[in-house]
């Protein structure tokens, strides 16, 4: 016969537990609908032009080299009424062929201002102080939708002299705040038949489809239903100012994501590892040691004997060494959190370079819990 108070003991004791155990699990927290997905229809286009820049100061294309620079010149100053004659070459170092490139936003209108970016496309030193002349920006249809012009904002800076050179951020590129202005709509299709809307998930995941249907349906009753793990139709009213304030309370609705697949995202250019904070890893042992490959090269001098006649001949002597560093056997524990594997890692004394090849053989030996991928 259990004692009540050894019982009320036991239930105290399992409460305090629980809580514990609850205390160590990541809080997951809502977001509104509008952060993990988006409406059907509801998109950016992209717009490209090719112009000439002028006002440079000096820097601009080598039109011996950038032929293109003085023919889109003469086709402009034609369609202005200026000839220029047979065989003139002309040595313009104020002008630049450059390209512009720009992203229409859904439901914009013609006279709205977009912004613009500039890019040089010869081998102009600099575009700082130019301006862009008048540029038809196209969609991939072929069709003007934007005319481009104005001055432009370059955030780098620069100077050369004697064959010294030195430059702050980037000279060739920069942007134009409301450069251009919209000359033609894009219709954008918001919902399909039977007045039904598409909301698509920027992530697959079944588990948040459902969730995400089942906020939609409690907030306005059963209008919504999950296709797959990215789509989910559903039922809009039909007038458009009815189905405005649906998208508007329809976006702001909070969903709670299901957990992130555990990945590792490498970049094999530049060697950034990142990880979100699903990573687990198992308890292994892992041994590094650096190698390191030291060439050191010095000129020889071999001068002739006096009077015979001989050259004096120069070469090379070259030394390499190679040093590889410790090693030891390191142990990683096994972790459930993302701090404890960063101290896990940590503890290898890696650079990141060679935490890219440490994280592959982790996990090809099963021991890290994670997508890798490689970007």
């Amino acid at each position: 016969m259990t004692h009540p108070q050894s019982s009320r003991t036991l239930s105290r004791f399992a409460a305090l537990a629980l809580a514990c155990a609850l205390s160590f699990v990541a809080p997951v927290h809502a977001e509104r609908l509008k952060e993990l997905a988006t409406i059907q229809g509801v998109r950016d286009n992209p717009l490209i032009g090719y112009g000439l820049m002028v006002g440079l100061d000096g820097t601009g294309d080598q039109t011996m080299q950038t032929p293109f620079t003085t023919q889109s010149l003469n086709n402009m100053l034609q369609q202005l009424g200026i000839t220029m004659p047979q065989g003139v070459n002309m040595q313009l170092k104020n002008v630049a062929a450059v390209m512009v490139t720009a992203t229409l936003p859904s439901f914009a209108r013609p006279g709205q201002a977009i912004d613009v970016t500039v890019s040089s496309m010869g081998n102009a030193k600099s575009l700082r102080g130019g301006t862009l002349l008048m540029t038809p920006l196209k969609g991939v249809d072929g069709a003007v939708y934007a005319i481009a012009q104005g001055n432009m904002v370059v955030g780098g800076a620069g100077a050369s002299a004697n064959g010294s050179k030195v430059q702050i951020n980037q000279l060739s590129s920069g942007r134009i705040p409301s450069g251009a202005i919209v000359e033609r709509t894009v219709e954008s299709a918001v919902g399909g038949e039977g007045g039904n809307l598409t909301v698509e998930l920027m992530r697959s995941d079944f588990g948040t489809a459902q969730r995400a249907v089942e906020a939609i349906n409690r907030q306005f009753g059963p209008v919504a239903e999950a296709v797959d793990a990215r789509v989910i139709r559903v039922s809009a009213p039909e007038t458009p100012q009815d189905r405005v304030g649906f998208l508007a309370r329809l976006e702001g609705l909070e969903v709670t994501p299901t957990q992130a697949v555990a990945r590792v995202v490498i970049n094999a250019r530049t060697g950034s590892v990142v990880m979100n904070q699903a990573v687990r890893v198992s308890e292994c042992a892992v041994a590094h040691g650096n190698l390191s490959v030291v060439i050191n090269t010095q000129p020889v001098v071999s001068q002739p004997e006096p009077f015979s006649r001989g050259r004096t001949v120069e070469s090379a002597q070259s030394e390499i060494s190679v040093n590889q560093g410790s090693g030891a056997l390191q142990m990683v524990r096994g972790s459930a959190s993302l701090s404890d594997v960063i101290k896990g890692l940590n503890a290898l004394g890696a650079n990141p370079q060679d935490l890219v090849s440490i994280l592959q053989a982790m996990k090809t030996a099963g021991a890290l819990r994670a997508e890798l991928e490689i970007i």
